[in-house]
């Protein structure tokens, strides 16, 4: 396509650059071998530098072009070297003389020079810019440069011409030959840009070259919505935020200095760090951007003392995000010129973000110690970790798990005034704990007499709870639940919603993330029990729960499921991503883990099958069967400690040059217990095994580990394989998280409603509880002193036994008064902990009630469960069959509104039906046994005839042919024992020849595996 076809599009663009501030580039200015526009450079040097740059010129001679020649090459090769953003960002030292390459806008503008430098920064744009050293005809439709340094191309497409954003990358795959300086050493991004899309890449590498979207969302920035740009304005294109927003002069070059990085990248051959150019450059998704812009823009004008909800898929790069809000809020300054906040902290449970975060910010800053992460394995205790990190000067941002704050309640010296900011990773509602209260009350100094006039504990604790004016959270989720949204968010109307969006749905119509609904399919256990002939009375919910776990882990369902999971596996995952794929299998407890682990490996060492090795994660010990001689640990099951598990997991002979050389095991499948069902990211996971009901937040947590895109990896290669779950319940647990998920706000007169059901109850005496209020004020002056403070604590307890022993006597008198009684007084303590930190109550009969409750909560005595022995109970049939194959995709609906918070759903003890052993089996019988076919009652048989010892002696001295010869006969009889009274199978065993055969050869193949494996 001639060059002019585009001339239209590129005259906007640039009209609108040049309006903005930009400079019009010569295309005769660029050095070509330099890949540098040396008119610029040193138009920018001599008018920001031009003492500096006399000393320097001065031995390189008295030629003015061989001055800036020889230096031109020293700066080229210094971006070799160091890269172009590292050069740009510190400028170059050349024979003792510093020349910056740019000026930044400074964190405040108190010195009236402070903006000088900063406004001779030359931005310059250069259309149809001849760039290449081995074909002089080539050129690109534009190139932006800051100081002369080339940061960014672009070509444009105008669909007019009958060509769009489609044809621009294909331009840069075929047409731009990497190799090039521009692009190799020089360019940070390139665009390809048509009036309706933007995508970019950091890095070409021809037919490989990967875009990535830079669209605003179908709804704009930050709301909710899909893929692509909305409707344009008149007179404006769709795209015209990339060059009115992103590339405006104070935004680029905010970009340049504050978001590009370069990943880490992977150490080469003895521990060297790789160069520059060899490390993948990240820069900001327009969501990113848009986000930290937002929320700093907000802080800087409102100060602190505000929450942010930010709701962000999952693969929407919150880590990233994360470090570059954390960089800007750790000098950020209001229009005032004041720092907005002293530190800011980062709560996560990512082990890997604060080594992402001081990697980040050092090629920010260069200085190392910004970042502080407070571990078990730093020197001194974590109270005094955090104690230095909190009042020293050169930390400003702390990375901590929020159970690290208590260590410090009593550690923490010269604070009074001090503002920080929270960025929460992955917020939920363990923020509206008393750990989140502890927080509150550790950073403030709340307590003291500038918090509250009258030295009240009580009102300081209440003060705690509540939103303070020098505290700002930032909560980033994916799946924020009510709580959160009330929290956290913004309140519209009659609604509260996150302050920015981007949607599960835009991440996956955007390609960053990999639809897990697609390719479900779901399988249900049917079995039946015998036993409980007598008539016991049991706790029908548990004694549910146990006749189900009894059938679920019975060693005949362990088996059929460890079958199901590894032939699946080899037949449809085993292969996928070039042999690299794995799969996890999700369990519902960890003695479910091992065990099922246990015959996953026994199965694939009876098959002999290859490349499917099993990991198990879990946590702690587990007790199988309650054997003490059988208490195993992950790491004695796995062979090496819980800290190497990702890492062994995550290796690939297929991507290990030396696996020849130096084999190493290969895991394939990875057995869980709660652990690794959220954060953990392993972009080969293809396929997941679900063993555990999964509800609400949980299921889309746990189904997102397969997300994660791989360049081998595509949406057919997704696999959900549920054992325990409808496919409707799931599809409904993803719905609120697809789009946007808001919620109504809480009612605060509830707390009041809950008080008054409390106190009428008349239980509580206000004597006693004034006075534990009493101790509990002088209790909190002992904070630092751990014998004294031991002591207050018995006190306080000792003070709520008369409220107590009045409990036991209701109970015993009247035990649904005395239920009624704990149903509210949990009521109460878990609404007022969520609704105080909302409303901010002051209330000091609120807060006594509150303290109070919580102590005397624990200590209330129970009436005795009714017992769940099931004693002799068998399992006589099962079988695990497909249910359905579904496409769970979710359409578009729009937001989401979940029910506000009530309080409700805590309950107290309330009575719990009892049923007979005997009744609750037949109807537990009779929902998860029906269906039960000849399949059922050909195991049943078989593993009865397996129970005789000529069959066991046979199966060890034969092949499966000859060991059929003793086995067919025996199989047989037990078989007519079990189907003697249903006439209809006995007539199709008697007549039909090949069903008679076939039934046997299935039991006996089944019969004779078992019996070896058992041995084995």
């Amino acid at each position: 396509m001639a060059v002019h076809t585009e001339r239209a599009f590129e005259d906007a663009i640039e009209a609108a650059m040049v309006a903005a501030g930009w400079q019009r580039g010569q295309r005769d200015g660029y050095n070509r071998e330099l890949g540098l526009d040396t008119d610029q450079l040193f138009s920018f040097i001599g008018a920001t530098q031009d003492d500096v740059w006399g000393r320097l010129r001065a031995h390189y001679g008295n030629d003015t072009d061989e001055q800036m020649r020889q230096f031109g090459r020293f700066l080229a090769k210094e971006i070799d070297k160091r890269g172009a953003v590292d050069v740009l960002r510190h400028g170059v030292r050349d024979r003792g003389h510093l020349i910056r390459l740019a000026y930044f806008r400074p964190a405040h503008t108190l010195a009236d020079d402070a903006l000088v430098d900063y406004r001779r920064n030359r931005l310059s744009v250069t259309r149809q810019l001849a760039y290449s050293t081995r074909d002089r005809g080539r050129e690109l439709d534009l190139a932006l440069f800051v100081n002369g340094v080339p940061v960014a191309t672009a070509e444009l497409k105008n669909p007019l011409t009958g060509q769009n954003v489609e044809h621009a990358k294909e331009q840069y795959r075929r047409d731009r030959d990497p190799r090039e300086p521009l692009f190799a050493k020089r360019a940070l991004v390139h665009f390809a840009v048509d009036p309706d899309l933007v995508f970019l890449t950091t890095r070409l590498a021809g037919e490989k070259t990967r875009f990535l979207p830079f669209n605003t969302g179908s709804a704009g920035p930050g709301k909710d919505g899909g893929a692509g740009n909305p409707g344009a304005e008149p007179g404006r294109y769709r795209t015209s935020y990339l060059w009115e927003e992103v590339w405006q002069p104070e935004a680029w070059l905010d970009i340049v200095r504050r978001f590009v990085h370069l990943e880490e990248g992977t150490p080469q051959r003895g521990g060297r760090r790789p160069g520059p150019h060899a490390r993948e450059l990240i820069f900001p998704r327009y969501h990113q951007w848009h986000a930290v812009r937002s929320l700093i823009a907000h802080a800087a004008e409102h100060g602190s003392g505000h929450n942010y909800l930010v709701q962000h898929s999952a693969g929407s790069g919150k880590s990233n995000t994360i470090a570059w809000l954390a960089h800007r809020l750790s000098n950020l300054h209001g229009p005032d010129n004041e720092q907005v906040f002293d530190k800011v902290v980062v709560i996560t449970d990512r082990a890997v973000l604060d080594r992402q975060l001081q990697d980040t910010i050092y090629q920010f800053e260069h200085r190392a110690g910004v970042v502080t992460k407070i571990s078990d394995k730093a020197e001194g205790s974590k109270s005094e970790q955090v104690s230095s990190a909190l009042a020293g000067e050169t930390t400003k941002i702390l990375v901590v798990t929020l159970q690290t704050f208590p260590f410090v309640l009593e550690k923490v010296d010269g604070l009074r005034g001090k503002r920080f900011a929270i960025i929460v990773d992955e917020a939920h509602s363990s923020q509206s704990g008393e750990s989140a209260a502890a927080l509150k009350r550790v950073l403030t100094k709340l307590g003291s007499k500038d918090i509250d006039e009258d030295d009240d504990p009580l009102t300081a604790a209440a003060f705690a709870r509540g939103r303070h004016q020098s505290l700002s959270y930032f909560a980033f989720t994916a799946t924020p639940k009510p709580k959160t949204i009330e929290l956290f968010g913004v309140r519209t109307g009659d609604t509260v919603r996150p302050f920015h969006i981007y949607s599960m749905r835009q991440a996956i119509d955007e390609g960053f993330i990999l639809d897990v609904l697609r390719n479900y399919v779901t399988y249900q256990t049917y079995w039946r029990l015998t036993g409980g002939d007598d008539d016991r009375e049991v706790d029908e919910r548990k004694a549910s729960a146990a006749l189900a776990r009894f059938a679920v882990l019975s060693p005949a369902s362990l088996q059929q499921r460890a079958e199901l999971i590894v032939e699946h596996f080899i037949k449809h995952t085993r292969g996928r991503l070039g042999g690299r794929a794995k799969a996890m299998v999700v369990t519902r407890s960890r003695e479910h883990a091992v065990k099922l682990y246990r015959k996953i490996k026994d199965y694939v060492d009876m098959r002999g099958y290859e490349n499917c090795g099993a990991l198990v994660a879990f946590s702690g010990e587990v007790k199988v069967d309650n054997l003490d001689a059988d208490t195993v640990t992950e790491a004695s099951m796995n062979g090496f400690g819980e800290a190497a598990l990702p890492k062994a997991f995550a290796y690939t002979r297929a991507d290990d040059e030396n696996a020849a050389a130096n084999p190493k095991p290969e895991y394939r499948i990875l057995v869980v217990a709660e652990k690794y069902q959220t954060g953990f990211d392993q972009p080969l996971l293809t396929t997941m095994y679900v063993d555990k009901s999964l509800k609400g937040v949980a299921a889309v947590q746990t189904l997102s580990r397969l997300n994660r895109t791989h360049p081998r990896k595509g949406q057919d290669d997704l696999f959900v394989l549920d054992l325990a779950n409808a496919a409707e319940d799931i599809q409904a647990a993803f719905r609120p998280y697809f789009e946007a998920t808001i919620t109504t706000p809480t009612d605060p007169n509830l707390i009041y409603d809950a008080q008054r059901a409390v106190m009428d109850q008349q239980l509580l005496v206000e004597s006693e509880m004034e006075a534990f209020a009493t101790e509990y004020e002088r209790a909190q002056r002992f904070a630092g002193d751990r014998t004294k403070w031991d002591r207050a604590h018995a006190e306080l307890y000792r003070l709520t036994h008369p409220a107590r022993d009045r409990f036991a006597q209701l109970l015993e008198d009247d035990g649904e008064r005395a239920e009624e009684f704990r149903s509210s007084l949990r009521d109460f303590v878990r609404k007022y902990g969520f609704l105080a930190q909302v409303i901010g109550f002051t209330e000091r009969s609120l807060e006594r009630l509150y303290v109070y409750g919580k102590m005397l909560l624990p200590q209330l005595a129970r009436r005795q469960d009714p017992g769940i022995d099931l004693g002799q109970v068998d399992l006589t049939h099962l079988r695990i069959g497909r249910t359905g194959e579904h496409d769970l995709a979710l359409d578009p609906e729009g937001e989401q509104v979940l029910p506000g918070f009530t309080g409700d759903g805590a309950g107290g003890q309330n009575e719990r039906p009892v049923a007979s052993l005997a009744e609750l089996i037949a109807e537990l019988n009779e929902r998860f046994g029906s269906n039960l076919g000849e399949s059922d009652i050909v195991r049943g048989s078989a593993e009865a005839a397996m129970a005789e010892p000529r069959v066991k002696a046979a199966a060890f001295a034969n092949d499966e042919e000859n060991f059929g010869h003793v086995f067919d006969e025996v199989f047989e009889d037990k078989l007519y024992e079990r189907i003697e009274n249903d006439t209809k199978a006995v007539q199709m065993f008697a007549d039909d020849p090949q069903f008679n055969s076939e039934l046997k050869s299935i039991a006996r193949r089944y019969a004779y595996e078992s019996l070896r494996r058992d041995v084995a």
